[in-house]
């Protein structure tokens, strides 16, 4: 016997999403968060945009449980009252040379399942977006926003209905496989030893060293994890949109592009900045490579109304920077840890995805679906 079923590492979007899949299928689950509460870091510091899927590789783990996760999500929220509005999204094209790449992207969500997807032309983006300047545009109607920390808050709530805990201010420290599942040591206040059939490591920023501290975890399976500042900026003025307004995407993200929130008012990020450490100041030097970005599309930008706002830090594995890197969820036919599931690069559309990384690991971890 031992203590718990599964222990999920990390209490983040997709970690909670984690147990409530498990929950709600009977597991009784425990989430280690070495904060004080959940959703500290990457999951509370982001667009909380909810993306169609177009982006990504068609057959990719991206692709797949984006697509998935947006549908779920949206009806998650819907049955709990919590706000998620299918705002829309263009993506525009300023110039005339842009527009091959924009049918590629185009192409590539209906090959994604995401048949909605339409390209318009000036004069439809002039009725939705006065002030937007381009050649063209891709119109994405199921792309939207969502109120992250009442989602979190919900998944948090359905682990606690099924009998399940948060763990909060529990470091987990390492972990070594036994007779039917693992001991995880967790460090704190008041350190523990738990025994556990199944666990998740779901550690985001922190994923390399998790692994790391799986005893029989090979290490060339453990990626190193980099990190990407990303800059936000809020605008002090009335903003004219209505909708998500994206760029075409640059290396290593989607574009500066402008966020309506749920408050209506408009923000502006992320960029893509390496750092090595975990600084959340927002780098003011960067408001005019902002500004030159947004007026390629919105040239009325009074860059004098551009206030720092936040930052949010992403984990990117491999050449994330620079090229399209997977998520990676590995499981015991690849590292050979029965009832070990072990989460990568969840970088974006991590949010969007993170409901369908739950029924994921469920299944890999031999659990049917509901």
């Amino acid at each position: 016997m031992t203590d718990t079923d599964v222990i999920i590492v990390g209490a983040g979007a997709v970690g909670l999403a984690v147990g409530r899949a498990l929950a709600s299928r009977g597991q009784q689950v425990i989430v280690l968060e070495k904060n004080d509460r959940f959703g500290e870091e990457t999951s509370a510091r982001n667009s909380e945009v909810i993306h169609a899927g177009m982006y990504y590789p068609t057959g990719s783990l991206k692709a797949r449980l984006c697509v998935a996760g947006k549908h779920a999500m949206y009806q998650f929220c819907a049955e709990r009252g919590i706000s998620a509005r299918a705002l829309g999204k263009l993506i525009v094209a300023p110039r005339p040379e842009d527009l091959p790449a924009l049918k590629v992207i185009h192409d590539r969500g209906h090959a994604n399942d995401i048949p909605d997807l339409e390209i318009i032309g000036p004069e439809r983006i002039a009725q939705m977006e006065p002030e937007i300047v381009a050649a063209a545009a891709i119109w994405s109607p199921s792309s939207g926003i969502v109120d992250s920390h009442s989602y979190m808050l919900a998944l948090l709530g359905v682990i606690e209905d099924h009998g399940g805990a948060l763990a909060r201010n529990a470091p987990f420290l390492s972990a070594v496989p036994i007779k039917g599942g693992f001991e995880v040591r967790v460090g704190g206040n008041e350190p523990m030893t738990l025994t556990t059939r199944q666990l998740v490591l779901s550690a985001g920023l922190w994923s390399t060293q998790a692994g790391r501290a799986v005893d029989g975890l090979d290490p060339a399976l453990v990626p190193e994890t980099k990190f990407a500042k990303g800059n936000y900026f809020t605008y002090g003025g009335k903003a004219p949109f209505k909708h998500l307004i994206y760029p075409m995407p640059s290396v290593g993200g989607l574009g500066i592009h402008v966020t309506p929130d749920m408050a209506g008012h408009a923000r502006f990020g992320p960029d893509v900045q390496p750092v090595e450490t975990l600084d959340y100041r927002v780098d003011e030097t960067r408001k005019s490579i902002f500004a030159a970005s947004i007026r390629a599309y919105w040239p009325k930008l009074d860059e004098s109304l551009m206030q720092p706002d936040y930052t949010g830090i992403r984990p990117k594995i491999g050449n994330a920077l620079t090229q399209f890197e997977d998520f990676r969820i590995l499981d015991h036919t690849v590292h050979g840890l029965e009832g070990l599931v072990c989460l990568f690069g969840i970088d974006s559309p991590g949010l969007t995805s993170s409901f369908a990384i739950g029924e994921e690991v469920a299944q890999r971890l031999g659990q049917s679906a509901l």
